[in-house]
């Protein structure tokens, strides 16, 4: 196994915690991974991985070894890349992270249009919301919504979506419709909970070109969009949300759109991944077609 093979290896078992799983991850016997690594570790002269019966880390060392190990893979993907044929098709392993409702509502749907263009990557594909430390975790990119503010990524900005304030036709026949940010202290919301920040997130209104928050009381609070569109639609309160999370329901006329006068500005769509002189390939490809199908859809 030359060095290049061997930094391979020794980024999956960190990346998947495991020899076992780097193992079959890489075809080998568990045999070769554990000698492959202890040569690496020898050859060294540094312990890089602890061992226990459950899981395998970086130590100090390992994880200074394992995100420089990362910038020269790319950067030899890279050129290789340069110097292939015009024809030649980025290939390989490529884990992202998505936020899940929009990659439910854009991207899934056409997941095949991307294997349709590139058949040789393979797509691990996380959906949540959460921090994500992607050197640590070994992810390529993240599709996030949002305002950012983790500087140690770079970002791309995909798209933009328009956000509503709305409720149940029954609530407002119940309670009355909101003419005024006033208006808002008679009324309730269903509130969200912020998975990234612990916080209810407040009301955002944009009132002569100037951000407005509101902080409203309710009876249920979620951390969830479907579970938040739901309650909604449940005639629990006023929330506010992207609107194509809830257009169905705006056109059917199951919500109605409140104070449209002064809606919260629309809400950002970033792809970030690490910060590296150059992206390897197949990242590049993720992230140029992500930004197309955004573009395309919104």
């Amino acid at each position: 196994m030359d060095r290049f093979q061997a930094m391979q290896l020794f980024t999956r078992i960190v990346e998947l915690g495991s020899f076992t799983k780097a193992a079959d991850d890489r075809q080998l016997p568990r045999a070769t991974v554990t000698l492959a690594v202890q040569q690496l570790e020898k050859r060294l002269g540094t312990r890089l991985l602890n061992r226990t019966t459950r899981q395998v880390s970086p130590t100090p060392d390992g994880q200074a070894y394992y995100e420089r190990c990362q910038r020269l893979l790319s950067d030899l993907e890279e050129t290789e890349a340069a110097f292939g044929s015009a024809t030649s098709q980025p290939k390989g392993q490529l884990r992202v992270n998505l936020q899940s409702t929009v990659a439910k509502h854009f991207v899934l749907p056409v997941i095949a249009d991307f294997f349709a263009l590139y058949p040789d990557i393979e797509l691990e594909i996380g959906l949540d919301d959460r921090l994500v430390d992607l050197v640590r975790e070994g992810v390529d990119c993240v599709l996030r919504v949002g305002e950012l503010s983790d500087s140690s990524l770079v970002g791309r900005r995909v798209a933009s979506l328009q956000q509503v304030t709305c409720a149940s036709r029954d609530y407002l026949v119940r309670h009355g419709t909101p003419d005024t940010l006033a208006d808002l202290r008679g009324h309730r919301a269903v509130n969200f909970l912020s998975t990234r920040s612990g916080k209810v997130l407040p009301f955002d209104f944009v009132v002569d070109g100037e951000p407005r928050s509101v902080q409203l009381k309710g009876v249920v609070t979620v951390s969830d969009a479907d579970a938040y569109a739901a309650c909604c639609i449940a005639h629990l309160g006023l929330v506010q949300m992207p609107r194509y999370h809830v257009e169905a329901q705006l056109q059917d006329g199951t919500l109605c759109e409140v104070l449209p006068q002064w809606r919260p500005a629309p809400m950002p769509v970033t792809v970030l991944y690490p910060h590296q002189r150059q992206l390897s390939p197949r990242v590049r490809v993720f992230v140029d077609w992500l930004a197309g199908v955004m573009a395309r859809a919104t």
